[in-house]
């Protein structure tokens, strides 16, 4: 992490903007400057987006008129605070979709309000449009970890338009390649890749192979690629037996997986302001990590607490992409969702091939698979001449009224015929 000190601040306002060294983040420096009266402070965190190195944006930042630039490796952060809570929960939203985007804001916004107050900043600002979550999940986390702050976004509030930011680049000889050819909006990091807008949204119209990134072709794979993961409490630790940190997990996983072009997804998703959008995303290491995560919660969760997790992991998950991260019903959820995952250790067999994770073994010291109790063979442990009584217990409320409905509808039609019969 770059850090500066506050020497030689000049008495103007002061605004941190979250910047990714691209075009828009770049011209936004000027911008704001030139709209607010502020000073600029550019913040980079890198959460495994790949690209250039921290300190070419640091200096990129610097050249295009930031007084003060931050730079953060969040990478493991990212991946042991956010990535790991989204794997314990089973996090995918509408089913498909495994939170990407939305686990990276809060983690960015925690150092864009650390940020603010190294630099004695009164706002943070972002390149988020009025379209999308983004912006409530920036704003809404900055406010609640810093009530104070102000937010500011130069899109969405300062008309700073894509033509607008090629524009003002050109003119200012800003050192940023500008171009008006690149269909997509992307948004990358460890946990997965995001692309969206450009013909993508004609909802009918197919991805082409320039979209992906991450996964290769599942249509012709190379041969089937078998991993064995093992969990420690809900946490991946070792890869065939070679001991990993969740970083080096979900990457070995996205590079694994992402050959057999696994993690491929494409939906029309709910956004929180009330617009439904075509999104397309690549996740192949947190898709395998998840169906591994999910198998072995099968084997080690009780069955009654199994169910309820659902209900909490989906709430969990509607919270995150809603930009709740810090809220409290979050942090509650994220107790019981820690407490579940107790005895979630022990190894899963995945086979990755064609575009899909499949589980083919399970083992655990923990496990609630009792052999004896299932077998169907010479050994049988289940009594099952508890099983009659069992099943006349549990059929007795809806037997009960079942007969109730009966004598009602004889008691109607025993009615119907008296009246008929005068």
């Amino acid at each position: 992490m770059s850090e500066q000190n506050n020497e030689g601040h000049s008495g103007r306002d002061r605004v941190v903007l979250a910047y990714s060294g691209g075009l828009d983040t770049s011209v936004a420096i000027g911008w704001i400057g030139e709209r607010t009266g502020a000073e600029v402070i550019a913040v980079a965190v890198d959460v495994g987006q790949g690209g250039e190195d921290l300190e070419v944006i640091r200096q990129r930042a610097l050249d295009c008129g930031a007084v003060e630039a931050y730079v953060a490796d969040a990478r493991e952060e990212f991946a042991n605070e956010y990535c790991m809570p989204a794997l314990k929960a089973n996090a995918m939203y509408m089913d498909a979709y495994p939170l990407v985007s939305a686990i990276s804001r809060p983690v960015i916004v925690k150092h864009l309000v650390k940020a603010a107050r190294q630099f004695g900043a009164t706002t943070v600002a972002h390149g988020c449009t009025g379209k999308g979550n983004d912006q409530v999940r920036f704003e809404v986390g900055i406010t609640s970890l810093a009530p104070d702050l102000k937010c500011l976004a130069p899109v969405r509030d300062l008309a700073l338009t894509r033509d607008v930011a090629i524009d003002y680049a050109n003119e200012h000889n800003l050192p940023i390649a500008t171009t008006k050819n690149n269909p997509f909006s992307i948004d990358q990091n460890v946990w997965g890749r995001a692309i969206e807008t450009g013909f993508l949204e004609d909802i009918w119209n197919e991805p082409t192979k320039d979209v992906y990134s991450y996964t290769d072709d599942p249509t012709y794979p190379p041969l089937p690629d078998e991993a064995t993961i093992t969990f420690d409490q809900g946490v991946p630790v070792a890869i065939d037996g070679e001991r990993v940190t969740p970083l080096q997990a979900i990457e070995e996983m996205n590079r694994r997986a992402g050959a057999q072009g696994v993690g491929r997804i494409d939906i029309v998703e709910d956004r929180l302001v009330g617009i439904k959008s075509r999104e397309v995303y690549e996740a192949p290491g947190a898709m395998a990590l998840i169906a591994a995560h999910q198998e072995l919660e099968n084997v080690t969760v009780e069955r009654e607490q199994a169910r309820f997790k659902k209900t909490v992991g989906q709430r969990w998950t509607e919270l995150v992409y809603d930009g709740q991260w810090f809220s409290p019903l979050k942090g509650s959820l994220d107790v019981f969702i820690d407490d579940t995952q107790r005895y979630v250790s022990g190894d899963i067999r995945l086979v990755l091939h064609g575009g899909r994770a499949t589980v083919t073994g399970r083992r655990s010291e923990q496990s609630l698979y009792d052999f004896n109790l299932a077998t169907y063979d010479t050994g049988d442990a289940f009594d099952q001449s508890h099983s009659r009584g069992f099943i006349e217990i549990y059929g007795l409320t809806s037997k009960l009224a079942a007969a109730r409905e009966a004598a009602a509808d004889g008691t109607a039609a025993g009615g119907t015929a008296a009246g008929g019969a005068e």
